[in-house]
């Protein structure tokens, strides 16, 4: 993969996730037709043991089974700009620094049709996270910006990773996160023409514990 430094991190800043974590199983189901995300999860029915040593978190390596790919491409280094598949991807870090800072009104924002492709509002955005002690992510390099009857798609690689809050067991999953915009287009506001996330994609159960 052509990995980006600033972008493939564990997300210090905040800890990342893939979009839309999928809810913990507690006996119902979660529907959401909207946002294209893998909603299986696990049961939450085991209780961590209290002063218990937890397991580390050891998400799988590039080009390992559930890591990112690893091509190794040197990247450019040179400035990008907002519109270009670079500026997708930072949209998608910036998405994941806002999740871990708890600021979820601002990390929904980011998805398009103003926060509607998420598949459900601010409030309940932020309640698919309360499951989960941490949520990380590694982020990967975009892919290439794929155009259309003035519009613009690309796609983001993300490995998740984290603990879940009622047993301590980590978890990891891999996916990829679509962003779009508009094209350079008459009429097309700012907002439009930025980038904004349309579909989150797990191929993983997110709840599997790391191996």
């Amino acid at each position: 993969m052509r990995l980006i430094p600033a972008l493939l991190t564990a997300c210090s800043l905040a800890a990342c996730s893939s979009g839309l974590p999928p809810a913990v199983d507690n006996g119902t189901t979660a529907d959401n037709d909207t946002a294209e995300v893998t909603q299986t999860a696990p049961a939450a029915t085991e209780q961590a043991p209290a002063n218990a040593q937890l397991e580390p978190l050891n998400p799988p390596a590039p080009g390992q089974p559930g890591g990112l790919p690893d091509d190794r491409t040197p990247v450019s280094e040179a400035k990008f700009t907002p519109d270009s598949a670079q500026g997708a991807a930072n949209v998608v870090q910036t998405y994941y620094a806002l999740i871990e800072s708890g600021r979820y009104d601002q990390a929904w924002a980011l998805w398009s049709d103003g926060g509607k492709a998420s598949g459900g509002d601010a409030k309940a955005f932020a309640a698919r996270f309360a499951p989960y002690s941490e949520y990380h992510a590694n982020i990967g390099a975009p892919g290439q910006i794929e155009a259309g009857a003035g519009q613009r798609y690309v796609t983001v690689p993300v490995q998740v990773y984290g603990r879940i809050k009622a047993t301590g067991k980590p978890f990891h999953q891999l996916g990829e996160a679509t962003l779009h915009r508009t094209g350079d287009i008459d009429g097309a506001t700012p907002e439009q023409r930025s980038w904004h996330i349309r579909a989150i994609k797990f191929q993983d159960d997110p709840g599997k514990p790391a191996q």
